[in-house]
């Protein structure tokens, strides 16, 4: 199947978009998408009614290969799992990651979420709910009936429905980061109780490869106590600033002159509900 340059550029933001958000890792998304315009290329050109069409299949059927292959990996994973964050703030225009079509589905909070669902339920979620996709669309590439989608993605959104009121704002979102920041950095307790839930939890990820918290921390006074624990560990060379990830504000932390870690917020009602502390190496940009 012939694939134009412009057809080419149309369809790999598409394309990356979908496995990005069904993976979580940006490597292994680029690496699909690559191999999915490799078999188009092989493909006979009489054979494909719809070019859109069937590179969405090719990259949603090899993402939910991965996920099945993946699933020991991550039962194995040291510590919790968070997705490989995605910074934005320095896009130059040239790589699909940075021209995402949708900002709905991109958040760490919604993509850790999409771990819980099975490959099915997070490929008919995310076609329908984060891309647009019509059910007929959706029940071609998943090779399943209209219906059927029908209910797998009401049970999926049954099971993620603790999410459906999480803040997209990125510049609301800004000001309540800036405010836990100047508090933290000031020990102002009372205020960081006000802007994190009561039973807030962080995820931290080390991968095994970095020192970080083995099981998840829960509770605003346990999360505050991890907190400040790494900051007066932390070398003195160390700095940070709030950088667009994700769509969303989250803290980069630099060591050296080289990316150390990345914390990303999930906000709901302006307040932080969770946080999300990827230090492991392979994971950062």
């Amino acid at each position: 199947m012939q694939i134009s340059n412009e057809e080419y550029q149309r369809f790999k933001p598409l394309l990356f978009s979908i496995a990005y958000r069904m993976l979580g890792s940006v490597t292994d998304a680029e690496d699909i998408v690559q191999d999915t315009f490799l078999k188009a290329y092989q493909m006979d050109a009489q054979k494909i009614e719809n070019k859109k069409a069937y590179l969405c299949k090719v990259v949603t059927n090899r993402c939910l290969d991965e996920l099945k292959s993946a699933r020991h990996r991550r039962e194995q994973y040291a510590g919790p799992w968070n997705p490989e964050p995605l910074l934005l703030e320095e896009a130059d225009g040239t790589d699909p990651s940075e021209i995402l079509l949708q900002k709905e589905g991109l958040s760490i909070a919604f993509l850790r979420m999409m771990e819980h669902l099975a490959p099915d339920e997070r490929a008919i979620l995310l076609l329908r709910e984060a891309l647009g996709f019509s059910y007929p669309e959706i029940a071609a590439i998943m090779d399943k009936k209209e219906d059927n989608c029908r209910k797998i993605l009401s049970r999926a959104k049954r099971r993620t429905s603790r999410i459906e009121d999480e803040s997209l704002s990125y510049e609301r979102n800004k000001s309540l980061v800036e405010r836990f920041i100047h508090a933290f950095q000031k020990q102002q307790t009372d205020i960081l109780l006000e802007l994190l839930s009561e039973n807030v939890t962080l995820y931290s990820d080390g991968g095994g490869i970095v020192r970080a918290a083995l099981r998840p921390v829960i509770s605003s006074s346990n999360v505050l106590s991890l907190l400040y624990g790494v900051i007066n560990k932390a070398p003195q060379d160390f700095r940070f600033e709030i950088k667009n990830v994700n769509h969303q504000p989250a803290i980069v932390v630099e060591q050296k002159g080289a990316l150390a870690g990345i914390l990303s917020f999930y906000i709901c009602d302006d307040k932080i509900i969770e946080l999300y502390l990827t230090m492991n190496p392979e994971k950062l940009p």
